[in-house]
């Protein structure tokens, strides 16, 4: 096969550039893989691959340039991250700028998760916030990622990221409560971090604030080292692969989580960042979610008491009336 990348570029005796775009515009985000074989029919004869994540502005929107911060998602156990940017839209009151396109997330479609009554504006997988008055911009995700397309994703974020001119990104995210080795409750809720501040993960600002470094995190093991040497899209060294067998439960979970994925794409592109990680069960996950959101806004000096919500300070979002059904039929009892 021959690899060509030039949308304008004749690909094949049997197929050309403008018949192909005529029925695929968006050509500048693919890579063509084109056959030699003369019998084909065109299914086969080219196969596409996303090579960015686009941005598509609500009608009379953009994004904000001046919006140095990026909040985001990694989803993971009672999907904490997700409902916490939740509530970070709707107590800042971000607006909703457009969507990002990518094949790598599953696709979904669903009401407006923050309007008071359902007007038939459309959610979707991925949806791009801006908050001027704070200079931040959100990314909400609302469905997983295509099973064993992880990295391409996190590529894909980092890539739409540093394009965009962000400096900072806090990830927020969750992890099993059944994993944490050595549980220390004596102060309520615990929050662990990693950042790039230090090549240990360390940050002395997260420290100051009480939060815990994941102890798990250990660039120099081999899991991480090939997770980090995957998102620089560096040949991977038969030194460091991580055989199957030969590493402990503990020690390829972490790295596998997509936290991880996110935090390792982002830091090969030199972007400054933190993720913040709660330890937590399935169930009803809504205190986790509003620990991390705290959480979220003490590491970017934000007061939640001038959100002024209606639980004191918080917005809650309409949606999440809704969260777990209906209330039980009391005629059962």
């Amino acid at each position: 096969s021959v690899k060509k990348s030039p949308r304008t570029q004749r690909i094949g005796s049997f197929l050309n550039a403008p018949l192909i775009e005529a029925h695929y515009p968006r050509l500048n985000n693919f890579t063509f893989i084109v056959t030699d074989s003369p019998i084909v029919n065109f299914s086969s004869a080219v196969t596409f691959f996303f090579t960015a994540m686009e941005f598509i502005a609500e009608q009379g929107k953009h994004a904000h340039s001046g919006s140095s911060t990026l909040i985001l998602p990694a989803l993971s156990i009672g999907n904490v991250g997700q409902l916490a940017v939740d509530l970070l839209v709707a107590s800042i009151k971000a607006e909703r700028v457009g969507y990002l396109d990518t094949p790598f997330v599953l696709p979904c479609v669903g009401n407006d998760a923050y309007g008071p009554v359902p007007n038939g504006e459309l959610a979707l997988p991925l949806e791009a916030y801006d908050s001027s008055s704070n200079a931040m911009s959100l990314i909400q995700q609302r469905s997983p990622v295509v099973k064993g397309r992880m990295i391409e994703f996190a590529k894909c974020v980092a890539d739409y990221v540093a394009a965009s001119g962000k400096k900072k990104v806090v990830v927020l995210s969750s992890l099993d409560f059944g994993r944490w080795q050595r549980v220390d409750m004596s102060s309520g809720l615990q929050m662990h971090y990693l950042s790039t501040t230090n090549s240990d993960g360390t940050d002395d600002y997260c420290e100051q604030l009480g939060w815990k470094r994941l102890q798990e995190y250990n660039p120099t093991q081999k899991a991480w080292k090939y997770l980090s040497t995957l998102a620089e899209g560096n040949a991977v060294p038969e030194d460091i692969l991580p055989f199957e067998g030969e590493l402990e439960e503990e020690e390829y979970y972490y790295p596998s989580l997509p936290f991880a994925a996110l935090f390792s794409c982002l830091k090969a592109k030199g972007l400054k960042v933190t993720c913040l990680l709660c330890y937590c069960s399935e169930g009803d996950n809504i205190p986790d979610a509003f620990h991390l959101a705290e959480a979220a806004c003490k590491l970017l000096g934000l007061n939640p008491s001038n959100f002024h919500g209606n639980n004191d300070k918080w917005v809650i979002p309409c949606s999440w009336k809704t969260l777990y059904g209906p209330p039980a039929d009391v005629s059962l009892f």
